[in-house]
């Protein structure tokens, strides 16, 4: 496999230092060449970084300019298509890997292999690249992960006598129900909130420390679902945490992860489950001596591991410049500039020189435990399966919210996803 991966990779490297522009679009009448970067970030540190970057590499390289230009996550998919097929496509691209298989087999992206250096490419370990490998093409270059982790009330964890967990030795599912019922004193108090407005990716990326993978290619080369033991851990929990146990609130399950961090700072919630970026919420939003700390997520029978899609950069197929806009690239994941923009998003870098950084390491913040997960993160279970989006949207995210709010049991569960889900990745693997 790693054999295999490593052909698929590097092949064609060589090609990289004769290749050069592939038209002459984009460029002035004296030469000068300009790209444009299209860029997802939002967060005022992370974009104040990034057009740093940019500012930079043009100071740097006066004849091949870069322009900035805002993209933003809520429409991202919807204008990347309509930009592919009008032709009008940044040369750039920042997006996430779960949204690059129907860019990336519809041909809008620029196979990589042959245009990256080799010090970008040993950089970011394999595990990081399956997740912007489709067929035998890489189609991005995954930059920034964040692992779901427990964001927690220090005082009341610390009064109730548990037991922390640490990356060493985590908290086992079974653990952590029994631990948030104990936390649950009543009078509307809980402990735990998950915010669950889109249950899919969280369980599934959950359910890969259980041993949980759902989607299994056979040796047709077709994917189809399988709802085992090891894959109804992580939403049985949730389910009898909220309906058994009532450790859990219900009122939660409809809610983003920002919609929780009122409760949360008024005492409401022990714990919430959330992605690593969120603690840059919760430092500009916490009152004032408002203790709170970072818990690594439960751990199964795969230990800690937990599935991510990475923020990613491409190259558009179209773009005149591709070697430019890798060269690009290139530079923006330089492991110091990797850690600029890690910081800028309270992310965790791909890059294994960037997470040696001193900075991704400090126990302020819960930066250590963070980096610690780091290698425990693999590839989201459903990355490149064809008609994964609708199988998420039409039978995944309503059965799940059904599930979770007692609605039915987990018999019915396994039924619509496995029973429904086949039926439609049936219809995009015939």
């Amino acid at each position: 496999m790693r054999t295999r991966w490593l052909t698929v990779l590097f092949a064609g490297m060589l090609l990289a230092a004769g290749s050069g522009c592939s038209g002459d679009g984009d460029g002035s009448e004296d030469g000068r060449i300009t790209l444009r970067f299209q860029s997802l970030a939002w967060q005022e540190e992370s974009v104040d970084v990034n057009k740093e970057l940019v500012r930079e590499w043009n100071a740097a390289h006066p004849d091949v300019k870069v322009e900035y230009v805002q993209g933003s996550w809520d429409s991202v998919h919807d204008q990347l298509l309509t930009s592919f097929e009008g032709g009008e496509a940044p040369d750039i691209i920042h997006d996430a890997s779960d949204d690059l298989a129907d860019f990336a087999y519809g041909g809008y992206l620029a196979d990589l292999r042959g245009l990256l250096s080799e010090r970008l490419t040993a950089d970011i370990p394999r595990r990081s690249w399956e997740t912007t490998t489709f067929g035998d093409g890489v189609y991005g270059v995954p930059f920034l992960q964040e692992p779901r982790v427990l964001i927690a009330n220090a005082k009341w964890l610390k009064e109730s006598g548990v037991r922390i967990p640490t990356p060493e030795k985590p908290w086992s599912w079974a653990e952590f129900r029994r631990i948030t019922d104990e936390l649950s004193g009543g009078d509307g108090k809980y402990g735990v909130a998950w915010p669950l407005k889109e249950p899919v990716s969280a369980t599934l990326n959950l359910s890969l420390s259980t041993g949980g993978q759902l989607f299994h290619r056979g040796a047709d080369g077709k994917v189809r679902i399988r709802f085992d033991e090891s894959d109804a851990v992580v939403p049985r929990t949730i389910h009898d945490q909220v309906n058994t146990d009532g450790s859990a609130s219900g009122s939660t399950l409809g809610s983003g992860g920002s919609d929780t961090l009122p409760g949360f700072f008024g005492g409401k919630y022990a714990m919430v489950p959330l992605g690593f970026s969120y603690r840059q919420q919760i430092v500009q939003q916490a009152p004032k001596g408002f203790g709170w700390q970072v818990l690594p997520a439960p751990a199964g029978a795969d230990g800690l591991t937990q599935g991510v899609s990475p923020q990613t950069l491409s190259v558009a197929k179209d773009s005149p410049h591709k070697k430019e806009a890798a060269a690009f690239i290139d530079f923006l994941l330089r492991p110091p500039n990797m850690v600029r923009l890690a910081l800028g998003d309270w992310m965790l870098p791909t890059g294994a020189e960037a997470l040696r950084d001193p900075a991704l390491r400090t126990a302020e913040n819960g930066w250590a435990t963070g980096t610690a997960l780091a290698g425990r993160l693999r590839s989201a279970p459903a990355q490149t399966v064809r008609g994964y989006a609708e199988w998420k949207d039409k039978v995944a995210t309503p059965a799940l919210q059904e599930y979770y709010s007692g609605a039915f049991g987990l018999g019915e569960l396994r039924r619509r996803l496995v029973e429904d889900g086949n039926l439609v990745l049936a219809r995009y693997q015939r």
